[in-house]
């Protein structure tokens, strides 16, 4: 698979996450929700988590192509200071002696990208400029994937700094769904970082 499947890839399966969130909040010709309150949120909440993962298996894919010699979309060649035989070689190389590499956690995907690409290749300053964005998604994240008043007060926080008010026990559900004051077009938060998410990836992608 080239880079551009990669991306392309990224692109239909975000799209789909985005498509299940708006079909669980269709409206019967009476106009009454066809889903409960529980099912909008689980549906919700899987979708955004799903787009996560996307996000992350493609920067998996992107890093293990580059380095095993995959070219952008651009066609240009990436310098690089390894050279696995593949892309299996590549994927071990990365997790060394842990169990896992873990593509969430942005300060040590970008520790890569500088070990392994001359001045950080495709990746930066792209993940640079999308630090905070990145930070803010892995908060939503977490608070999706584990339920405690560690996780809820950094989603407080989170929101705080999005709405510029007080949000006492929000849910991410809520958040999500909200407008997003920030953007100009008036999405939503989970659309306001979506749309960052495969900016950076086609980006990446074009080298």
């Amino acid at each position: 698979m080239t880079l551009g499947a990669s991306l392309a890839a990224l692109q239909t399966e975000s799209a789909q996450c985005a498509a299940l969130i708006a079909s669980a909040h269709r409206l019967d010709p009476m106009g009454a929700p066809l889903f409960s309150t529980p099912e909008r949120e689980m549906i919700t909440t899987a979708a955004f988590l799903n787009s996560f993962k996307l996000w992350e298996r493609f920067l998996e894919e992107s890093i293990t192509k580059y380095l095993s010699g995959k070219r952008p979309i651009g066609g240009a060649y990436i310098k690089k200071r390894a050279s696995p035989v593949d892309e299996e070689a590549a994927k071990n190389m990365l997790i060394g002696v842990m169990k896992f590499f873990d593509y969430a956690n942005l300060d040590y995907v970008r520790k890569i990208a500088k070990i392994y690409f001359d001045a950080g290749g495709p990746y930066e300053p792209h993940l640079s400029a999308v630090f905070t964005d990145l930070g803010d998604l892995r908060i939503m994240r977490n608070a999706a994937a584990h339920t405690s008043s560690t996780t809820q007060a950094s989603l407080e926080g989170l929101a705080q700094r999005i709405f510029l008010t007080p949000q006492p026990n929000i849910t991410l559900y809520d958040m999500l769904l909200r407008t997003d004051p920030r953007s100009a077009t008036g999405e939503t938060v989970f659309a306001s970082y979506q749309a960052k998410l495969l900016a950076t990836a086609e980006l990446i992608a074009r080298g």
